[in-house]
This record gives structure tokens, sequence and C-alpha cells, in this order.
């Protein structure tokens, strides 16, 4: 039975799934952790551990099934990550990954140098601490040494896949969709772009130190005789396993949040909102990020001294508002809106909110923050009317499930597969191998319907934005 491998390489571990080539039936799974990342605003770690992490799960998934035959494998992995390799094509340094956010006077600096509005023409995004090229800079200003030994660049995936396929001088590659995430590629044209380079660093050759775009499709090599598919982004993947269809949005709570929706245009938004990324298949996958998501569950959970489905049951036994109480979750400081020294700030508390108050407002500060994204998206001139699909860690609380579908005032639904990333990863394995997207995806259910009233809802949403303005001035 020829089998497919997704592999999903993100932040916290490696996921591995094997798949029916034909049917898309899940053969086996595999997990390994990956090492802790450090504090904020520090998040870094070796790139090697991704490769450990890899060959861990895949021992899992594999074990007692020594005749399985691998056809194809395509990695997608976190995005924006920036992994440096010297002249001898050995890691220069840890890799600064997407949630560092120590670059965030570098992506203001980039900003300055010609303005929001043009990065968003040339690059389809404006620059964050999360993008790659504000990670560049960082290293170029404060690392001088290791600037000058760094020979070649690439994001997590791209070195995973380069490892698959042997690593040292083999070409390194990336995909369009991940290479959209970096802010000096773009969507429109499809190519990396001359001038936001220059602006990093004018004497490097660049042309030798980025990785090759590769097309939808392309088979970049083999593993183990099996094909290796260009790989792309966690959400890319996300979108892919889901089947996301035009209208549909996908709204991811994991360690950080997420919400896109595809579209057949790019997108470029200067007010750095939407991140106008391009999609795995040659579309476009508009998208906003937050740092901030289940984290905050975790630690509202901590502080209530209770567990999660109790953190649950409490922000049910609140009512859409949470008793006029406001939480703005910026934990860490906050990607959207681009908030790097933030902190969490609790408004309106007074002595008469409960538990249940505090609970409901955690919840639907992470939530409203999303839904102001998906606002954003639209505003773009993307259909946004289709299902809404809620992902990740998130979609598995009943009381999640209901506060989205109560401050959307529409049903809401969740799939039916645990790893939806590594799902697409398996789909674009398959389509690598035989050339065409496979039917099969992920299936879905409805998860909840709204209970409150549209102007609850409405209600609820001015009242964070009014509590943002007043106390973050955004």
């Amino acid at each position: 039975m020829p089998v497919v491998i997704g592999v999903d390489s993100s932040t916290q571990s490696t996921k591995v799934e094997l798949r029916d080539l034909d049917s898309g039936e899940l053969v086996s799974t595999g997990r390994a952790a990956h090492p802790d990342t450090g504090a904020a605003p520090l998040s870094e770690t070796n790139p090697n551990e991704w490769l450990k992490a890899f060959n861990t799960a895949l021992e899992t998934a594999t074990a007692n099934k020594a005749q399985t035959k691998f056809a194809a494998i395509s990695v997608a992995g976190q995005q924006h990550g920036l992994v440096t390799l010297d002249r001898d094509h050995n890691v220069v340094r840890n890799a600064k990954l997407w949630n560092d956010t120590q670059s965030a006077p570098d992506a203001q600096w980039c900003v300055d140098q010609r303005g929001a509005a043009w990065w968003a023409e040339h690059v389809g995004s404006v620059p964050v601490a999360s993008f790659t090229v504000t990670k560049l800079s960082w290293i170029k200003r404060l690392e001088p040494q290791n600037w000058s030994r760094t020979t070649r660049v690439c994001l997590p995936h791209d070195y995973l896949s380069w490892q698959l396929r042997g690593g040292g001088a083999n070409e390194i590659t990336t995909d369009r969709g991940d290479a959209s995430g970096t802010g000096y590629w773009s969507a429109k044209t499809n190519e990396y772009d001359n001038e936001v380079l220059k602006i990093i660093d004018s004497k490097r050759d660049w042309s030798t130190a980025l990785p090759r775009v590769a097309s939808p499709l392309e088979q970049t090599g083999t593993w183990q005789d099996a094909v290796v598919g260009c790989g792309t982004g966690d959400n890319m993947a996300g979108a892919l396993g889901i089947g996301l269809q035009p209208g549909d949005v996908a709204i991811s709570l994991g360690t950080s949040g997420t919400v896109y929706a595809v579209s057949a245009t790019p997108t470029n938004d200067p007010s750095a909102a939407v991140a106008g990324f391009a999609d795995a298949t040659g579309a476009y996958l508009p998208l906003v990020c937050t740092l901030n998501a289940t984290k905050v569950f975790d630690k509202f959970a901590s502080v209530l001294n209770c567990d999660l489905p109790q953190f649950g049951e409490l922000a049910l036994g609140s009512e859409c508002g949470a008793n006029d109480l406001v939480l703005l979750p910026y934990l860490d400081g906050e990607r959207t809106p681009n908030l790097p020294n933030a902190r969490a700030t609790i408004v309106g508390l007074n002595g008469n909110h409960t538990r249940n108050d505090l609970a409901r407002a955690a919840i639907e500060g992470v939530v409203c923050g999303l839904l102001d994204g998906l606002t954003a998206i639209n505003n773009c001139g993307v259909n946004t009317n289709g299902r809404i699909f809620l992902l990740g860690g998130g979609a598995q609380s009943k009381a999640v499930c209901q506060i989205v579908a109560d401050l959307i005032n529409r049903e809401v639904h969740v799939l039916n597969e645990p790893e939806i990333v590594a799902l697409g990863a398996a789909r674009q394995a398959a389509a690598t191998l035989t050339g065409k997207w496979p039917a099969w995806q992920a299936s879905s259910k409805i998860a909840a319907q709204p209970i409150a009233t549209a102007a609850q809802s409405t209600a609820t949403r001015e009242q964070f934005a009014a509590a943002r303005l007043k106390n973050f001035g955004v």
C-alpha cells in the first residue's frame, strides 16, 4: 500500500501522519516535542532539533510497520523563522522563531525607510517583529560577526526539507506560501523583491543567499526513495487540509491565533493588520495573526485554580459581554495590533464580578482580537461569507466554540481531524506524486450555533475595541 507522509513541524512539536495515497485514510501517527524556545521576547532553537524530532515522530509512526512503502513526503513548518547557514553548510546561530519579538525596533526601522504603503504595495505586508525580514535586520545590526559568516538563509520548513534531501551542498528550496511570509518576497510578482533586500544589505549577493521558490506540486528531490514535495507554511497547509473554498474562513486558536481566507487575487493592507500571503496552490491567503491565543486560557485557568474543562464551564456561566468586564489579552506583547511591548490589561473589574465573568472575558478578549482580524480581511475585498471553521486546541473547547459563534453571530464548524496541518502536508505530498490534488480532505461538523443576540455580540466587540483604544491607542 503506497503511503504519503505529512509533517507538521510547529513551534512546540513535530507531528507526522502516514496516510494511504489513494483514500487518504490515516495509517498511523507520531509526535515528538521540541525543546523550550525561551522566554519572551526571546524565542530561539537549534534547527537540528527539528530533524531530531522528525526522526523520533517517524519512528513512533512506523513502529511495527516495516513493510510500509513511502511514496512521497511534504513538510509544513512554522512560518517566518530565520535559519542562517555558513559556507560549509553549518548553522551559524540558533534560529530566531516567529514569536521572537526582539526585532521590534528593526520592524519599525524597516517601515521608516519607505513607509507602510510602500511595503504593502511591494510585498503585500507591512513588517512586524514576527516577519523574517526584521530578523535579518536584527542579526546584521547586533551580530555583525554572525552576519558576515552567513552565506545562505532559509525558513524552518525549507531547512527540514533540505535535510531530508541530504543537506550539504544540495539546493535549498522553499514555496510561494512560506516565502510570502518573509517580508521580502511578493505574492503579486512571484519574485523576491530586490529593493527590499537592498534595504537590509545592499552589498550582499542575495541571488545565492536565498532559496529557490519551487512551483506548486514540484518534486524537489527524494528521501528514502520517496518524492519530496516543496512543502509550505503551517497556515497554508491548514488551508489544504480543510479544503478551504472561496468565502470560507479558518480561525485557529493554538499557540498563536490566526484567521485567514482564500482569495483569487493578491491583497495589500497598509494598516499592517492583514498579511498578504500566498497559498500553496497558486492562489492567495490573506491572514491576520495574533501572538496570544490558548496560552491566555492556560494562564487564566491557572489564576482561577481550575483545569481547562472547568475554565470553559466557568465561562459559560457568564453572559455575552462578561458583565462589562474586558480583557486585553496581550500577555507577551502582540503582533496584531502591533504592540510588541504591551502586557495584558483587565478593564472594568469591580466588586460584583465573578470567576465566571473573568473566565468569559479571557475567552472573549482572544476571540474579539481575531474577529477584528476577520473584519480587516473583509475590508480588503475578500469574500468571508462562507463557512466558519474553528481549528487548533481552542476548537476542542465547547465554551470557545460557543463564544466564537456568539460573537460572530454565525454557526461554527469544527473538523473531525486532530492534526489539520499534517493532513494538509500529506495532501500536498500526494498531489506532488500524482500531479493533481486528491479528493480527500478533512470532514467537519457544526459545533455551535449563536445563542447571544446580534445586539449583544456587537456591543461586546465594541466594548473590547473601546477598551483597546483607551489603553493602547489603537
